[in-house]
């Protein structure tokens, strides 16, 4: 897996391939900003995993079909 700082560069140079509410985080905030909200977000998923004993499963996309992504939905929210 690459790194988070280096993933969301990657984004900002390559959008066609990245993530589509990674891309609309980008292009409102810095890369730094950016990166600690997924830092933090992955670290709350791996607490809760861990404190509830539980298997990490992976979303199915079809679950975020239905977000807007100009609503501030996700971790723009945390913002």
């Amino acid at each position: 897996m690459v790194g988070m700082t280096a993933g969301v560069r990657h984004t900002k140079t390559r959008p066609d391939t990245g993530d589509p509410r990674l891309i609309a985080l980008v292009a409102l905030k810095s890369t730094r900003l950016v990166t600690v909200a997924l830092a933090n977000n992955t670290a709350r998923i791996v607490w809760a995993v861990m404190a509830r004993g539980e298997v990490y499963q992976v979303r199915h996309p079809a679950a975020l079909a239905g977000i807007d992504l100009n609503s501030g939905a996700g971790l723009l929210r945390e913002l």
